[in-house]
């Protein structure tokens, strides 16, 4: 491949690391990460509401990682309420799963602009090492790994930051799925009612951070379509043969 396809690819690696850093950063700072509906089980059961009646008692729940919304009804109209996880929902949360996915979203942010960087230099400098060079670029999109290589290069350990959107993902969906986050968020400060998760799903915030995950994947793509092979490929050594070890036999 010329040097200038070469250089139109590491220019829209860039370009998509790019977007994933803007895309990340958004969808960190957004509440749009969940929303649903939650029904008012106690006040259901004490009227015993038929399904037309239903609606009087489901509200609805919005929130990101910061902050959200609640509409809790209870057959008396709507309670809105607007809160913070921190500090509010500190002693309801799991905090110490809520901070991995605010530290593995942070990472995902730096290693992107990382990446970027990485890609532009690639394109328009003169890289002198392998960090700096085209295999640095696997140093950000890759899982870590070790590789042995000939003697003379220094590969470093290779880190994801695809990796840090797949935790925060995981993280994230186990935290409203398996510890009830929203269940949790409607029966705060709720001491007469009983408040279950009558449906939800992960909203655009979300589906930005899969965005910006397969992104990452695209990119090593492109850097294996420069020409660039992958670190945990061995390069096959030459095989030695000396003339003395010839006549010997």
């Amino acid at each position: 491949m010329s040097n200038r396809q070469k250089k139109a690819l590491f220019c829209v690696c860039g370009a998509l690391s790019f977007a994933c850093v803007l895309g990340a950063a958004v969808a960190v700072g957004s509440p749009q990460w969940v929303k649903g509906s939650i029904l008012c089980h106690t006040g259901a059961e004490l009227v015993n509401a038929t399904d037309s009646e239903l609606e009087q008692f489901v509200g609805r729940v919005a929130y990101g990682l910061f902050h959200g919304q609640r509409l809790r009804q209870c057959g008396l109209g709507g309670r809105p309420l607007r809160f913070s996880f921190f500090p509010d929902l500190m002693g309801v949360i799991p905090m110490g799963l809520h901070v991995s996915v605010l530290l593995f979203c942070a990472l995902l942010v730096v290693f992107s602009s990382v990446t970027s960087a990485f890609c532009l230099y690639n394109a328009f400098g003169s890289p002198y090492e392998t960090l700096h060079g085209p295999l640095g670029l696997y140093l950000w999109n890759l899982i870590s790994c070790e590789t042995r290589v000939p003697e003379g290069d220094a590969y470093p350990e290779f880190c994801a930051a695809g990796l840090c959107g797949s935790l925060a993902m995981i993280l994230f969906a186990s935290e409203v799925k398996v510890h009830r986050l929203s269940e949790k968020i409607a029966n705060f400060n709720e001491r007469s009612f009983v408040y279950k998760t009558q449906a939800e799903q992960f909203d655009r915030s979300f589906w930005i951070i899969l965005f910006v995950f397969l992104t990452h994947a695209v990119n090593i793509l492109l850097v294996r379509l420069a020409g660039i092979q992958f670190p945990f490929q061995e390069a096959k050594e030459p095989e030695l043969s000396t003339g003395a070890s010839d006549l010997m036999y």
